[in-house]
């Protein structure tokens, strides 16, 4: 009788999972790119500059460069909308972004503050309970941002290789140690 259009329907594929390691290597190499940015700047308007940097780094440049931002790019990942499959839109990325933008400048504002530890550890608990929760994800490693974004992290053919290079270096460095 009524003939199905199967184009709406949503496509679910399985992707290769992105060790967590691997994760917080590509979060921690466009923090500290952002950090040392903001940095110039002091504590004064620094948390402002962190924030744009941020949102620039996480949402123009990835926007613009495949589903990859520069710590993606470096270990061979990007992040794509969990239900089309695809680079996520502006508005999705916002979304992810503002999440783990706000928490990340906290951990910043925390880490300018390091002589106090408890003031470091508080700004820093956001951020940590938001990217434990894909500690306990067992199917797609979603952290808290992931999951009201509907998006996942992927590994992904093209990038740099940056932690396979150093795991050579390393390997070479200890064979000539060893010679």
């Amino acid at each position: 009788m009524y003939e199905e259009d199967y184009s709406d329907k949503l496509t679910y594929r399985r992707f290769p999972k992105v060790p967590i390691e691997r994760r917080m290597g590509a979060f921690a190499i466009d923090f500290v790119v952002v950090w040392f940015v903001s940095s110039f700047f002091g504590q004064s308007g620094g948390w402002l500059v962190f924030l744009l940097g941020w949102l620039a780094m996480r949402i123009v440049v990835v926007d613009r460069n495949q589903g990859q931002s520069l710590g993606h790019y470096a270990l061979d990942m990007k992040v794509i909308d969990y239900r089309y499959n695809r680079v996520p839109d502006l508005v999705t990325l916002a979304k992810r972004e503002g999440i783990l933008g706000f928490t990340a400048m906290l951990a910043s504002l925390g880490l300018q503050n390091f002589g106090n530890g408890l003031l470091l550890l508080f700004l820093a608990t956001p951020l940590l309970v938001d990217c434990l929760l894909a500690l306990f994800d067992e199917d797609l490693d979603r952290a808290f941002h992931d999951r009201i974004a509907e998006t996942i992290i992927i590994q992904t053919q093209r990038g740099f290789s940056l932690d396979l290079r150093l795991k050579k270096l390393l390997a070479t460095i200890q064979r000539n140690m060893r010679q």
